[in-house]
């Protein structure tokens, strides 16, 4: 029976894309929320998009996080 060791290098990627998407997903939305509240302006569509942009990118690195961090305990060499 062959046992599976997790690779230290790829777990430790892993969670370093973790770390940047739980940053993301504070940014992005407290971006939005300062985007449609305060007073009109020509940068607060800027803002938006930007806010967006940062929401999906943190979709984005969660799933790359969790899918290196089940790669690095489950996948054979």
């Amino acid at each position: 029976m062959e046992t599976t060791r997790t690779n230290k290098y790829l777990l430790l990627k892993g969670l370093k894309f973790m770390g940047m998407a739980l940053a993301f997903m504070f940014t992005g939305p407290a971006l939005a929320y300062i985007s449609q509240t305060k007073l009109k302006s020509p940068m607060d569509s800027i803002i938006l998009i930007i806010a967006i942009t940062i929401c999906i990118a943190a979709i984005y690195l969660g799933f790359k996080g969790i899918n290196t961090i089940l790669d690095s305990m489950f996948k054979k060499k």
